[in-house]
This record gives C-alpha cells, structure tokens and sequence, in this order.
C-alpha cells in the first residue's frame, strides 16, 4: 500500500474527471426516468429509490477505486492468475445457487444483495489475458499461443451463454481487439467479419439464392484469379475448399446453432435487426414454444419502437428535465437499465446526446493515448482490453436503444442502474489509472 500522500503522483486526473462527469450523468438520468415526485433530500438517502441505491453504489466504487489506486500496481500483475481462476470458480457456483431474473441465470442473490459474475469476470479475464501476452515466452505469431490467449477469453464467455447471458458473452469477443493489437493475423478478423457477414445473409436471403450467389462468387474468385490458378493448382482446392465450408455454414451450421443453442427469444431478436419474422413451424415447435416467440416479437419490437419514440421526441434541445412523457411514464421498459440512453435522448435531445457519446469518445481516445504511452507489454494489453471493453459497451449498447443491433440487455457504462456493473467499470478504469500512474517505474 502507499501512502496517502503519494496518492495523486502520476494519477490521470482527465481519466478521473471522464469517469465522474459520466457517473453523475448516470446517477441524474436514473433520477429522472424514475422519479416519482417524493421529498428529493429524503429521496436521496431512504436507500428506497433506484437513485438513491446508485449514489450508494457510486460511493462504494469510488472507495474501491482509492483502494486501487493506493495498491502498487506490482499486485495486479501477481495476482491476475489468480483472480482469472477465482472468475471462473464464482462462475461455476452460479450453475448451482443461481437465481433467475428476467429470464437470466447468471445471478447469484445473498440477501438483497445481487452478484453478476459474467460482470466481474471481465476484469479478471483482461488481466490474465495482459498477463499471458506479456510473458517473455509468450510467441504471439505461434498458433499455440494464439489458442491458449482465445481460451482464456472463450471459456468464460462460453459459460456465460449456457447461463443465458448472451449479451455479457459476446463482451468477451472484444478482446480479441487487444489480441490483434499485439500481432493476431488480420486474417483471422477478416474470416470472423466474414463469417457474421454470411450469418445475415443466410437470415436475408433463401437458401437455395444463397448457395448459388456463393457458387458465382467462388466462380468469379477462380476467373479472377486465374493465371494464379495455373500456376498453382493448390489456389483452386483452397477456393473449393472456402466454397464447400461456406454452403456447410449456410445450410447447416447456422440452422443448426440457431435451433439448438440459441433460445427462441434470442433468435427472434436477432431477426427483427434484421427486418425479418421469425420463422415458426408448428410441425416441430409446441404451441407453447410458439406463444412464447410472439410474445417475445412483441415485447422485443414494442420496446425499441418506445426507446425511438423517446429519442426521437426530444428534438434539437430535447424537454428537459423530469419533462420527458416516455421515460417519467414508464412506456420504456428498462429505462433505467438497458435503455437508459433515451433518458438522455428525451430529455437533453440531440444536443445532449451528442455531448455524451463526445465523452465516450474523449474517454475511449484517452484511454488509448495513455496505453501507447506504457512501458509494459501488461500495461499495454490491459489498457486496450478497457478502451476494447468499453467501446462495445456503448456501440451496443446506443445501437440496441435505435433499433441497429438487437436488444442484447448490455448496460451503459457509468450510466446504467445496477451496482455490479458500476463497479466492474470502476475497477477496470482504476487499476489502469494505477498502472499507467507507475509507467515510468515499472517495467514488465
């Protein structure tokens, strides 16, 4: 520990201020979508009121986050292992004591008290991940490598899908972010771009129009390709090859991943972002299974047509504050939660948006200026894992509110009600506000 007095040396105050201005944003606008005209002082401190819970939650964190920043950084570096592998315990021991909300079974309840460990495990799988990459026999450009760095994110991101948290798992592909940055083959992202790409187009278009689109564009490869080709008769096997995996994906693994993985709800949300119905066939699903997709379709599509009816409302300026009719009469569901974006939306509209995704933005950049800046590879690693985590936090997030990407129920970072995540993003931000404090004195 240090001492008090060393505190403030080194620290990025801008990465500090960021984080206060976009808590106290959060903890105003779960104030206005969820107050309901009682005493504002008493409000504040009955421990009753979601706001007063997540000023609460925001003095817990920012307790934490003086803890943090008082531990020398040589602590994380030590203990990143560990904390990966007590991630992964805490996510075990959901499968046993977890209890449902909302159709989730990641949560486990002591009391009034909720713990998400799909949450927490983000920090721990960012510093193991920084931990592995900086080891000195780490050879990133070896395949061995590069599939142990992708199990330490896989594996707690496969669990939290079998705990049907979908959203908080697919968080976990941001990493890979990170591993690119340290010399992950670009292929790699261009095969898994690739592949979503020929998910949606299995979803848009017929089987049977897709295969022949992929046969001509295997064609097209070929013809293109073709002085190449008779030099090398191995280019046409590997273009063959590409086309038989592709018309497998489409005509197989995909149905196949959307029937037997993935729940209902989950695959009608993802077929109404792309502006299709959910194929029911009552030969093979029960009536019951059909009643619960079109009440899904429902409520999926009845929520984001709310969220752009709020945004929307609120204009240039937007109506200011606890004037909002979308938010402070309840028509968004989740508005303090998933959907707390068209608080801000309604109340502060276009200009007040903007203002806040500038601060994102601000705050994202920062955060990479000061991870080039680092000395250490672990530094290094772990400052991207947060812009990374970050980053698609809010481009879901915002995008999920507008009807761009479907409602995959990831919360806000700062802004979001909830205790958990408010503060998993504390810790995140703070231990790399305590690491890049220690740049100049560290070197791993």
């Amino acid at each position: 520990m240090r001492n008090n007095n060393e505190i403030s040396k080194g620290i990025d105050w801008t990465l500090v201020l960021l984080y206060l201005v976009l808590s106290a944003i959060g903890i105003m606008s779960i104030f206005a979508a969820t107050y309901r005209n009682e005493d504002l002082i008493p409000g504040f401190l009955s421990m009753k009121t979601d706001y007063s819970r997540q000023l609460v939650y925001l003095m817990i964190s920012l307790v934490l986050g003086t803890f943090i920043l008082l531990t020398d950084s040589k602590f994380f570096t030590a203990t990143a292992n560990l904390f990966y592998f007590s991630g992964l315990v805490l996510l075990l021991l959901v499968f046993p004591f977890h209890t449902e909300v909302k159709g989730t079974k990641s949560i486990i309840r002591f009391a009034s008290f909720q713990l998400q460990p799909a949450e927490l495990c983000k920090i721990f799988v960012n510093l193991a991940l920084a931990k592995y990459l900086s080891r000195i026999d780490t050879d990133f450009t070896r395949l061995r490598s590069q599939l142990i760095a992708a199990a330490i994110v896989l594996i707690p991101a496969i669990m939290s899908i079998l705990q049907s948290e979908t959203g908080l798992a697919l968080v976990y592909f941001s990493f890979f972010l990170v591993m690119y940055r340290e010399g992950l083959p670009s292929i790699v992202l261009v095969v898994g771009f690739s592949l979503a790409v020929l998910v949606i187009a299995t979803l848009l278009l017929e089987p049977n129009l897709l295969a022949v689109l992929l046969t001509a564009i295997a064609l097209l490869t070929v013809y293109l390709m073709r002085r190449q080709v008779r030099r090398d008769k191995s280019l046409l096997i590997g273009i063959a090859a590409v086309w038989f995996i592709c018309v497998g994906i489409q005509r197989f693994a995909v149905p196949f991943f959307f029937n037997n993985v993935l729940k209902p709800y989950q695959v009608q949300r993802i077929y109404a972002t792309v502006g299709r119905d959910f194929p029911v066939d009552p030969a093979i699903m029960s009536e019951e299974d059909i009643r619960k997709i079109e009440d899904k379709k429902k409520a999926s599509s009845y929520n984001v047509k709310q969220s752009k009816i709020a945004i929307g409302s609120g204009g240039f300026i937007g109506k200011g504050l606890l004037k909002g009719t979308q938010t402070r009469y309840d028509f968004v569901p989740e508005q303090r939660t998933d959907f707390i974006f068209c608080t801000i939306g309604e109340g502060f509209g276009f200009v007040g948006s903007t203002i806040l995704l500038l601060l994102y933005l601000v705050l994202l950049f920062r955060i990479i200026i000061v991870a080039e800046r680092q000395r250490s590879t672990f530094s290094r690693c772990y400052a991207y894992g947060v812009a990374a985590v970050l980053f698609f936090h809010v481009a879901i997030n915002v995008g999920m509110t507008v009807g761009l990407v479907p409602v995959i129920g990831i919360p806000l970072p700062f802004l979001s009600y909830g205790g958990t995540a408010l503060i998993t993003f504390t810790v995140l931000l703070f231990v790399l506000i305590r690491l890049d404090a220690d740049r100049q004195m560290v070197l791993r």
